[in-house]
């Protein structure tokens, strides 16, 4: 069983960081000149944030799902996990590849209805992978404020 708890928190650790390795692939290809010619918010963050903050969010995610696959084998979130992943991933395809902010603003507002799905969820099964995902919903938010303010500002 030990065994298997370890291969399910790599599995799930590898496909959760697959939409980021891609989204990063994404962002370093497309994002330049584009990003730097639009208006940004005073509040955007410099762009060495984004890497540590993402990173520690995944594992944060990541770990959220595991305690619940672990602890309750629930077939029905994982699989809302791995859709929310699709969308979580399609938001750096669309706003820096495609240079669609309302569209990339669209999807956020589904990563975030996802967010709230997967917590309402979690918090009747495991209350630790609740509070994982507090702070990857406030990061979230605060993305779909930035992602509103660069829509109206360009």
């Amino acid at each position: 069983m030990t065994k298997n708890k370890y291969l399910s928190l790599f599995l799930i650790l590898l496909i959760t960081f697959i939409p980021s390795a891609i989204g990063g692939f994404i962002t370093a290809s497309f994002k330049e000149p584009w990003y730097s010619e639009i208006i940004l918010p005073s509040f955007n963050p410099p762009s060495w944030v984004f890497a540590p903050v993402w990173t520690t969010l995944y594992i944060m995610m990541a770990l959220a799902i595991w305690k619940i696959w672990i602890n309750s084998f629930d077939l029905k979130t994982l699989q809302l996990y791995f859709i929310h992943l699709f969308f979580n991933g399609t938001w750096s395809i669309v706003f820096f590849g495609l240079h669609q902010i309302a569209f990339a603003l669209i999807n956020l507002f589904i990563i975030l209805i996802f967010i709230v799905l997967l917590m309402k969820r979690y918090f009747y099964l495991d209350k630790i992978s609740f509070y994982l995902m507090i702070p990857y919903l406030l990061w979230s938010s605060y993305a779909l404020t930035l992602n509103s303010s660069i829509l109206v500002l360009n």
